[in-house]
């Protein structure tokens, strides 16, 4: 077995140019299951490359009893709800730490609503088998705090269901945005919803056809924020940005407008500007958990002092994200202090980095994109840099437009 780091040069200027930015996955990943839900023709142009919508695209069509979704979470939850209402026999399972990412709440209510449904291994966890689905119910409550991909896949089944569904969302609704996102793409194509209180209501009906675009990735676009912040000359272009976006880490200008990056719109994209940032930071991340590796590892860099809340969903990612963002930041003499299940704090402090110390990635592509900035103050080493193949597979050839030349080399090798 073979491993590999790339080395990041020390590129304190970037060169202003622009980026043809990655597609957004969760809308990709969306559309698909809609289109498939569909009964008319729906065209999708400007679907994402990254593995997690290719191995989608894959076994959605797929023949296959036995579908593997390797490490793509939203893969495994949507299509187990896609599945079971579509009443196919499927065996759903994937890599070591996918048997390990919950999915019991997304089972529990699918069984509540008429899907046989067997664990094939421990209890709340992939594998899983699809035996058959007959609604019995038009009616499921859903936690809403642990995963919004669990609430995501029973809307776009919902409408074809032959007594619709009602979704009742219980205790705090985290991740609200990604919701929004899967109704207005539902209503995009032809579906009808209410949504009052913690009741959203999508009586059964059709999909209609029609042609759609997918925006570029605002998960990705944090990375090139991150490079303009830490940047002497930070300046560079994103294209094909909305100014009114679906996606939820659309929150990012926002919170860059305090570390120091300003965002202007045109009809092609968005326009990243390095600018003042505040010596303090807080946010609630609770709406958008992937944005939090990318800003702690911004405060860290430019010594913001910083309080980083609403975490709880990074336990249970690729990996457990809070804790990797304090081992690997304390390698580099920033003592993180994780708060209780959901919140870090990051003092002001001076980043110490020294080539020799490698980044470990934890097989996450978001811990090898948010570090890879700290290339424009000092060179150093990422592990693992295949790993960003799962959203962002140009991202290394994309660091390359702006000057940052990494290098890959194999790390060692065993027999």
């Amino acid at each position: 077995m073979s491993s590999q780091y790339i080395f990041l040069p020390h590129t304190p200027e970037i060169i202003n140019t622009s980026i043809p930015l990655v597609s957004s996955k969760s809308e990709s990943n969306r559309a698909i299951i809609i289109q498939n839900l569909s009964k008319k023709e729906i065209k999708l142009y400007n679907l994402a490359e990254a593995r997690d919508t290719q191995t989608m695209l894959r076994l959605v069509k797929s023949t296959n009893q036995t579908l593997d979704v390797l490490d793509a979470g939203t893969t495994m939850r949507f299509l187990t709800a896609f599945c079971a209402a579509s009443n196919r026999r499927t065996i759903l399972t994937g890599t070591e730490r996918m048997q390990q990412r919950p999915i019991g709440i997304l089972v529990d209510a699918l069984k509540a609503i008429g899907t046989e449904i067997q664990y094939l291994n421990k209890e709340g966890f992939p594998p899983i088998a699809i035996k058959k689905f007959q609604q019995i119910s038009n009616k499921v409550s859903v936690r809403g705090d642990v995963s919004s991909q669990y609430i995501s896949a029973l809307l776009m089944i919902a409408p074809i269901l032959s007594q619709g569904l009602t979704i009742h969302l219980i205790g705090e609704v985290g991740s609200i945005p990604y919701i929004t996102m899967t109704l207005a793409l539902m209503k995009r194509f032809g579906i009808s919803y209410e949504w009052e209180g913690n009741a959203i209501v999508i009586p059964h009906q059709k999909y209609s056809g029609g042609d759609y675009t997918i925006e570029s990735d605002w998960s990705g676009a944090s990375y090139w924020y991150s490079l303009v912040a830490l940047s002497e000359n930070g300046s560079l272009f994103l294209e094909g940005l909305r100014e009114n976006s679906f996606q939820g880490d659309y929150a990012i200008i926002e919170i860059m407008q305090q570390l120091g990056v300003k965002t202007e719109f045109n009809d092609k994209g968005a326009k990243l500007t390095k600018t003042g940032n505040q010596p303090d930071f807080e946010y609630d991340f609770t709406h958008c958990p992937d944005l939090a590796q990318t800003i702690s590892v911004i405060c860290a860099a430019k010594g913001v002092n910083a309080k980083l809340t609403g975490l709880k969903s990074l336990r249970i990612k690729e990996t457990d994200r809070i804790a990797a963002i304090q081992e690997e930041l304390a390698k580099m003499s920033v003592n993180v202090e994780i708060i209780g299940d959901e919140a870090i704090y990051i003092p002001k402090s001076s980043i110490v980095l020294t080539e020799n110390l490698p980044i470990n990635t934890y097989d996450d592509h978001r811990m090898a994109m948010a570090f890879a900035p700290l290339a424009c103050i000092h060179s150093l080493k990422i592990e693992d840099p295949s790993v960003v193949n799962k959203s962002y597979p140009s991202f290394w050839k994309h660091l390359e437009l702006v000057g940052i030349k990494g290098i890959i080399k194999l790390k060692n090798t065993l027999i």
